[in-house]
């Protein structure tokens, strides 16, 4: 059973930074892939970001690539969000979402249903 664990969420002034973490407990990741959703107050779940474990291709929900970056630490089953120029409409309850198995697709990358693991979300509120 794969546990995931988030860390680094928090307050932030617009045009900030912030770095969040998840940690994947379980079984090492060969395949599949690890992700970030967020959810803000009275919207869907929406995709952010995505990196294939197979061959560390990245994927980003529209308009946030050049601002958020994932990268991971594969020894560790630890993948990485850095937001960076964070505007008051990136608040917003964020994610960490896993799933050991095959070598998907982007257009399934960006599917809630293609993640089986989900961690229990991490609070980033940008405010002046």
């Amino acid at each position: 059973q794969v546990q995931l664990v988030e860390s680094g969420g928090g307050f932030v002034q617009p045009g900030g930074s912030l770095r969040l973490s998840c940690a994947a407990s379980g079984p090492t990741f060969n395949t599949g892939a690890m992700g970030w959703f967020r959810q803000a107050p009275g919207k869907e779940r929406e995709f952010v970001a995505a990196i294939r474990w197979s061959d560390n291709n990245s994927f980003y929900g529209d308009s946030l690539k050049g601002r958020f970056t994932i990268s991971r630490d594969r020894p560790k089953n630890t993948v990485y969000l850095n937001m960076a120029s964070l505007k008051p409409e990136d608040t917003a309850v964020y994610y960490c979402a896993a799933n050991n198995r095959g070598r998907p697709i982007a257009s399934t990358l960006w599917s809630r249903q293609y993640y089986a693991y989900w961690g229990e979300g991490t609070q980033v509120t940008v405010s002046s």
